[in-house]
């Protein structure tokens, strides 16, 4: 408790900046580029070293630089156009308040599992009935598809309402789980990396889904898949969606 009050005591310092309209986009474009970065890294060692080629989940593709200027514009283009204006909207009417304490250390666990427990499944609902209704799919999530073998920065490469819609569930879940601020803003940067990670087309040794036992965790390989076949592996994160509707493949 002492330690995240320290923590907490010296992000509250900055008070006056996070309440600003601007804080949400530049946290939010700050903390995916930054996890991006590594990943851009090796994207351009690949072709070159074959120890970074080893991990590519799909050896023979390759990453240009086009490719990831045009993933980059439109996240940037989206972030402006879209989530900016409603950042200043929420500003405006919902003005944000930041408590003095701290939230406890086992509170701050409890409540990131939760918001990541609901985000995947509503995700999921969302990513299924995108797939199944050939409407929805043409019409909003084709955009996402566009590359069969996922790099880093097609994290966010989707048209408005796939960006507006999962970024609603984001936002809301913390405030409809009742969580601190603190957490909140930690399940952001975590929903946010698994994310990249999810999509950063690599295998490494400390992925995700090598930490977490039993294959309940999906992780890179498992929605790397997804992006293959279409019609699999809808789950962002967890297994257990897909191996109960029977969507689960690992080849």
């Amino acid at each position: 408790m002492l330690q995240l009050q320290h923590i907490w005591d010296c992000i509250r310092q900055h008070e006056t900046w996070l309440k600003s309209p601007f804080f949400p986009i530049l946290f939010s474009l700050t903390v995916y580029l930054s996890f991006c970065l590594p990943f851009v890294g090796l994207d351009l060692l690949s072709s070159r070293v074959a120890l970074v080629r080893r991990y590519k989940i799909q050896e023979k593709s390759q990453v240009t630089l086009r490719m990831m200027w045009n993933c980059l514009a439109l996240s940037l283009y989206n972030h402006a156009i879209y989530i900016f204006p409603l950042s200043v909207l929420h500003w405006y009417w919902r003005p944000i308040t930041y408590p003095v304490e701290a939230p406890a250390i086992l509170e701050v666990i409890w409540d990131l599992a939760s918001c990541l427990l609901l985000f995947d499944f509503q995700y999921f609902v969302w990513h299924l009935l995108h797939h199944r209704v050939t409407w929805l799919y043409r019409t909003f999530h084709k955009v996402h598809h566009k590359h069969t073998s996922t790099f880093a920065l097609t994290t966010e490469y989707s048209g408005a309402w796939e960006t507006l819609s999962l970024g609603l569930f984001a936002a809301l879940n913390p405030m409809f789980l009742g969580c601190h601020p603190f957490t909140e803003m930690l399940f952001h940067v975590l929903n946010m990396w698994l994310s990249v990670e999810d999509h950063c087309g690599y295998d490494l040794p400390w992925a995700t889904h090598r930490l977490v036992p039993f294959g309940l965790y999906g992780g890179a390989l498992h929605h790397d898949l997804h992006h293959q076949k279409f019609k699999t592996n809808y789950a962002p994160y967890f297994t257990h969606w897909d191996k109960l509707f029977g969507t689960l493949h690992s080849e």
